[in-house]
Formats: structure tokens, C-alpha cells, sequence
């Protein structure tokens, strides 16, 4: 029989392996995250004929011309607006209503609430193509299409029933005691969700914030549809019609997907630290 000894070394052999694995594994991970990302930085820094000669390589020699015709043009900066207008208010607006719900199914009661709840959460697993029909047939009835509403209550409602999950999942783990406490205090359910609830569910509000700006940021197919005008495009739309405009100037394209990706980038390191808490903590906090 192994002596102790070495049924402690063996497993200490083993449990090295098995750490040099999970790093193997997700610096693979991360190089392939991390290599188109370089390619697209690299790739904006470079002239017409050298991406063409040097598509991989560092820049040769490292110019500024694709950001100088991207802002010389001027409407990427008009498309940065509309897709801030649209993302600032869709989200805050969701996250408001999202609030809310969140509150009555955690923490009231009422007839028919678990039912509602199950019937909110299946919602989330419909494509929103195969609403886009209906939904543009009723945007235009109400004279909605080509403006901003029209996408923002249309983003804002597909993701809400995610943003309620996700809270109401954060908002059953505040201890009743606490709202007890409030209430003899004279602190009425609005008082309790805002002065309690929402400062102890912060990690809950900033990882449901993350997400919901990196997905209004880059859709595309509703900004396409519902705002047709050309003062309403989007940056993905736009960067989608520059991709037909500079088809041969593939290094002004890829220099506008990456100023793009900046906003997200700042956004979600900002927010790092409480995104893996938030979306962990909702998962395992849930009932």
C-alpha cells in the first residue's frame, strides 16, 4: 500500500496538473478573444497599401488618416448620438420598470404572482426576429417608425424580462427583518425599496447595467428597420453602410469598429468588478 506520503504527493501532482489545465485552457480563451482585437487596432493604424501588403504585421509606418476621414466626414459623430440617445434612455427605462417589477414579485404578494413571474421569464426565450413583423406593423400604426421611441421602447422591452429575473433574484435575498424594521419606523414600500433595497443590491444594478448597454450598443437589426432615416442611424448601422462606402478602404472600417468598441471597453472595466459578483451572486441567490 501507498504510504501517506505519497497518496499526499500524488494528489499535490494532481491538483497542479489540474490548475495548469484550467490556465491552459482559458488563456486559449483569451488569445482568442484577444487576437481579432489586436488585428482591429493594429489594422486602423495602417495606410491603404500597406494593409494591403501587410495585413498581419505591425503598422508600417503607423498614420492617423483612417480616423482623420472618419471624423472629416462627421456623421460617425452623429452616429455615436443616436446610438447614446437610444442606449442612455432604452436602459434607464427598462432598468426603471425592471426596478419595480422586481420589487412586487420578491417581496409582495399577490394572487396569481408565481404564475406571472414563470410567464415574464418565458418571454426570454423568444427571438425577437419573429416579432419584428407585428412590431413594426404596430410602430407604424402609431407613427412610431423613424423615430427614437420606436426603438427604445422596442430594445427596452426585450430586455426586460432578463432585467427582472436577474433583480428580483438579487432583491429575495435582502432579510425580511430589515423591511420589517423600516416598516415600524414609518418607512412606506417605496422608502424601502429605494433607501434599502436598490443600495444593497448595487452589484445586481451595475452588472444589469454592463449588459444591457453592450447589447443596445451593437444591435442592428431594429436600429436598421425602425429608423430608416438617415439622421437616425445608429453607429452599427452606420459602420454597416460604411462597409459598402469603403469597401476597398478596409483600415477606415476597421478604425471605426474599434473608436466603437471604446464607450464598452471604458463601461465594462469600470464596472468589472462588480459584473462576475452580480451575475454569479443572482444565480445562486435565486430561488
Amino acid at each position: 500500500m501507498a504510504s501517506t506520503n505519497e497518496i499526499r504527493k500524488r494528489r499535490a501532482v494532481e491538483r497542479a496538473l489540474l490548475g495548469a489545465a484550467r490556465q491552459t485552457v482559458l488563456a486559449l480563451v483569451a488569445l482568442v478573444v484577444f487576437v481579432p482585437i489586436l488585428y482591429i487596432i493594429m489594422a486602423s493604424f495602417k495606410s491603404k497599401m500597406d494593409y494591403v501588403g501587410n495585413q498581419i504585421g505591425l503598422p508600417a509606418p503607423f498614420v492617423l488618416d483612417n480616423y482623420r476621414t472618419l471624423l472629416k466626414d462627421g456623421q460617425i459623430l452623429l452616429w455615436f448620438a443616436n446610438s447614446a440617445i437610444v442606449t442612455g434612455v432604452s436602459v434607464a427605462s427598462c432598468t426603471l420598470i425592471a426596478v419595480l417589477g422586481a420589487f412586487a414579485f420578491a417581496k409582495m404578494r399577490f394572487p396569481g404572482k408565481d404564475r406571472i413571474f414563470n410567464l415574464v421569464i418565458s418571454l426570454m426565450i423568444i427571438p425577437p426576429i419573429v416579432m419584428l413583423i407585428p412590431l413594426f406593423v404596430l410602430s407604424t400604426q402609431v407613427r412610431l417608425v423613424n423615430t427614437y421611441w420606436s426603438a427604445i421602447i422596442i430594445d427596452a422591452g426585450l430586455m426586460l424580462p432578463f432585467s427582472v429575473y436577474l433583480l428580483r433574484n438579487f432583491f429575495i435575498t435582502v432579510p425580511e427583518s430589515i423591511m420589517n424594521s423600516a416598516r415600524i419606523d414609518g418607512c412606506s414600500d417605496r422608502g424601502i425599496l429605494f433607501r434599502i433595497i436598490l443600495p444593497l443590491s448595487s452589484s445586481a444594478l451595475i452588472t444589469l447595467t454592463v449588459v444591457n448597454v453592450l447589447w443596445v450598443w451593437n444591435e442592428l437589426l431594429i436600429a436598421l428597420i425602425f429608423l430608416q432615416k438617415n439622421t437616425l442611424t445608429t453607429l452599427m448601422v452606420g459602420l454597416v453602410q460604411y462597409q459598402g462606402k469603403f469597401k476597398v478602404n478596409q483600415p477606415a472600417l476597421l478604425a471605426g469598429i474599434f473608436l466603437s468598441m471604446i464607450p464598452m471597453i471604458v463601461i465594462y472595466l469600470v464596472g468589472q468588478r462588480f459584473f462576475v459578483q452580480g451575475l454569479t451572486a443572482g444565480a445562486l441567490k435565486g430561488e
